[in-house]
């Protein structure tokens, strides 16, 4: 179980993406963060990049607790915690154990469902395992820590609150920030306690700062009028200077949601995903993709990223390995990224069938006469009867890598070898249907 942690500059500002020369900048984070690709916009990146220089940054990222696991939607900033952290500063991992009783409208139209006080410290655990396999947690100056915003926000007093940090917040420029504008623009509700995330978001910052002396706030683009919100608060109050830096929301070259596939999201805990399905994800990246995919998710240095992403033809295969690789290395270790890599070429350029694809056990008794329909729900392939149908007609659906275009098609003993039989649908969707 994790050790939870309770415990006037004139800025200049930008909502435009920042394209500098990393060979420009003087401190190692900062020129990492630009080479890679990190970097969207920034309050005061040169001064961020002296400070940099010059000390220890402590730096942090929020994420709500809305589910057991993060997703690969969520890995640029984790991957910039964990650059931070290689770099000599010190990540701060922020928990909305408290934000996450309000939700974040930010890129949704409707309010997120509101979840109990034990789901929320089930995810956060959840969420835990994940840092836990990219950041170093401890004591040190630039190791890791884990905070949860409820030990704060859970005890404020309204009235209080109220007056004492109501007056630093303006309605008119609440009214214009993207994730209120998007949703009125929309015509879709906007519940007051959702407006009130931007100010809780805010005064996390002021906290962190006085608690942790946190000077950095990372995030996605879509969090800019939330991070920019929280330094003018700061300013206000403390009169400090502090700094925001957001990375770009990351969509696929064909404009697919970065984390979110056919087959739902690419989850970052193997209890959620296999590490053979995880290791797949980067395997199927499509080309134009695979320069800035190997600069953000790996750590490879830049002239292998340059040379794996000038390969061309069949060759940018070789590229797209060595990204499933890295990739998995990191989330899942070095033995799961193998086990996965053999398990792929088993599946694809030998036998056909690999004890490594994802299992789906049966009992003698339901395996026999299994429909087709049913084996395509059973392993996942498809969420319903009707969904297994149009796949099947579609000639998605192969059994042992034979096509199955008959929706009444039955599974014989024989179709088990050594009680194993391949369940496939389409060319990359491959599980095993193993006689218990």
């Amino acid at each position: 179980m994790p050790r939870w942690h309770r415990t006037q500059t004139r800025r200049r500002c930008s909502d435009q993406p920042l394209l500098g020369n990393a060979m420009s900048h003087t401190s190692d984070l900062i020129r990492l963060f630009s080479e890679r690709g990190y970097i969207h916009q920034a309050t005061n990146l040169e001064g961020l990049d002296e400070k940099a220089g010059q000390q220890v940054i402590p730096a942090y990222i929020g994420f709500d607790c809305t589910a057991d696991s993060l997703h690969v939607g969520s890995l640029v900033q984790i991957m910039m915690l964990r650059a931070l952290q290689r770099t000599g500063h010190k990540p701060i991992v922020l928990m909305g154990g408290g934000t996450t009783k309000v939700g974040d409208p930010s890129g949704k139209d409707a309010a997120r469902p509101l979840l109990s006080e034990h789901d929320i410290e089930q995810n956060k655990n959840g969420i835990f395992r994940v840092f836990e396999k990219y950041l170093t947690f401890g004591d040190g100056p630039t190791d890791a820590v884990m905070v949860d915003n409820a030990s704060w926000l859970d005890n404020l007093a309204y009235i209080r609150f109220l007056r004492d940090y109501g007056p630093h917040f303006s309605i008119n420029r609440m009214m214009g920030m993207d994730s209120v504008k998007l949703r009125l623009d929309r015509e879709q509700p906007l519940s007051f306690l959702e407006f009130n995330y931007a100010i809780l978001q805010a005064y996390d910052f002021l906290e962190l700062r006085r608690r942790y002396g946190c000077l950095l706030q990372m995030g996605g683009s879509d969090q800019w009028g939330n991070i920019v919100t929280g330094i003018d608060l700061t300013r206000r109050v403390d009169g400090q200077e502090i700094f925001g830096l957001t990375s770009p929301l990351i969509t696929t070259a064909s404009g697919a949601k970065m984390g979110k596939t056919a087959d739902g999201a690419i989850w970052l805990n193997d209890d959620r995903l296999p590490a053979f399905d995880f290791w797949q994800f980067w395997r199927n990246t499509e080309d134009a993709d695979v320069h800035r995919f190997l600069s953000l998710f790996t750590e490879l240095p830049m002239d292998e990223v340059e040379r794996l992403s000038k390969l061309e033809g069949a060759e940018i295969n070789e590229a797209k390995i060595v990204l499933a690789n890295e990739a998995t290395t990191l989330c899942h270790g070095s033995d799961a990224a193998a086990a996965a890599m053999q398990t792929a070429q088993q599946t694809f350029a030998g036998s056909g069938v690999s004890d490594g694809l994802p299992q789906e056990t049966v009992s003698a008794a339901d395996a026999d006469g299994m429909g087709m329909i049913s084996a395509l729900v059973t392993v996942g392939f498809a969420k319903s009867n009707g969904e297994a149908r149009r796949l099947i007609k579609g000639g998605g659906a192969r059994l042992n890598d034979v096509a199955i275009t008959n929706e009444d098609h039955a599974l014989a003993a024989s179709d088990f070898i050594d009680g194993r039989a391949k369940i496939s649908a389409g060319k990359k969707r491959h599980a095993l249907l193993v006689i218990a």
